[in-house]
């Protein structure tokens, strides 16, 4: 694969990990679902979940609270390509997360996960797109929920 491409496979795929996150925290979590291949996949294992499909995926993320506040920081962000059109990466991320939210700013308070991914992303028609996406927790709580 030329240098160049390769580049641009990894800066790609950079931005999708990105991308994700803002949708979720400050957009349309539902249109998450795009960010995927139309069979692509979320896997949480450690609560065996498993959400198949474009269309299954925009009704599991649409289906969170709309009361929700969350901020998702993600690092450690490193993306290798497999092949001309497959890529896999391992970013890290920290959530901060109430529900309840009415607006304003809230205390901060610790993170409510911290965690990596594991990301399959596969190139369709000049596109790239998460083809799985699987959560690792390391450390994990409730959601609080804020007085109201």
């Amino acid at each position: 694969m030329d240098p160049l491409e390769q580049l641009l496979a990894e800066r790609a795929c950079e931005r999708l990990v990105l991308d994700f996150v803002h949708r979720l925290d400050l957009g349309e979590p539902a249109s998450v679902a795009e960010l995927f291949t139309e069979d692509g996949s979320w896997r949480w294992p450690a609560g065996e979940r498993l959400v198949r499909g474009r269309e299954a995926l925009r009704q599991y993320f649409a289906g969170r609270p709309a009361d929700r506040l969350s901020r998702r920081l993600m690092s450690n962000v490193l993306v290798t390509v497999t092949s001309p059109d497959t890529a896999v990466a391992r970013p890290y991320f920290t959530t901060h997360r109430v529900d309840g939210h009415q607006g304003g700013m809230v205390p901060a308070g610790p993170p409510t996960q911290v965690g990596h991914y594991e990301d399959e992303f596969k190139k369709v028609h000049d596109t790239w797109l998460l083809s799985g996406r699987t959560l690792f927790l390391a450390f994990g709580g409730p959601t609080p929920r804020l007085p109201g």
